[in-house]
């Protein structure tokens, strides 16, 4: 199911997403009720509009280079009152990405030029006790790309994932949840 334009739904009683694919722009999403909050003083609006401002900046350059779509997850379209960072992934072409044309085209336009994903890159993180990628450190958001490639995370049967299906499925109790796909504004170029 895909909501086009629909913005974004509240959380159900578990603090996901209903299942379904929520489209919204970069403007929507700062102004939705995943950063605005729930009305709990606990929720930190102004680090969630941080994040999504560090988004867009990635998105933009993303849709810069040919990549038209970009989804996002992890606990920021969750239930959590101060997410680590934003998670997501983005569709694109296996042999852009192999030849190193994708990583060196963003960093062209990037200026902290921290699109990588090689794990020799990865820097250990105090906070977060876990070795982060340039991205993360820039910018507390982690785009993957996804060719069909798994992911290194295995369902109950020892089928490995790829990126759709599991950011599809919560980490806690394994549901089927929504996901989040950033678009672009109508005339926005």
């Amino acid at each position: 199911m895909i909501v086009p334009n629909g913005g974004v739904p509240p959380f159900d009683g578990e603090g996901l997403l209903a299942p379904g694919v929520y489209d919204v722009t970069v403007d929507e999403l700062a102004a939705s009720s995943l950063v605005g909050g729930y009305g709990r003083p606990t929720w930190d609006s102004a680090w969630r509009g941080q994040l999504v401002r560090n988004l867009g900046v990635l998105v933009r350059q993303l849709w810069q280079v040919g990549v038209p779509e970009v989804y996002i997850d992890g606990s920021f379209v969750e239930d959590k009152d101060r997410p680590n960072d934003i998670d997501g992934y983005f569709p694109c072409d296996m042999a852009l990405l192999a030849s190193g044309r994708l990583e060196e085209q963003l960093n062209n336009i990037d200026p902290a030029a921290c699109w990588t994903w090689s794990g020799a890159r990865r820097r250990w993180d105090e906070r977060s006790r876990k070795a982060q990628l340039p991205m993360w450190f820039a910018y507390h958001v982690e785009l993957y790309p996804h060719v069909g490639q798994g992911t290194g995370v295995f369902d109950e049967d020892g089928h490995e994932l790829l990126f759709p299906s599991l950011f599809r499925r919560s980490r806690v109790g394994d549901r089927e949840k929504g996901i989040v796909r950033v678009v672009r504004a109508e005339g926005a170029s």
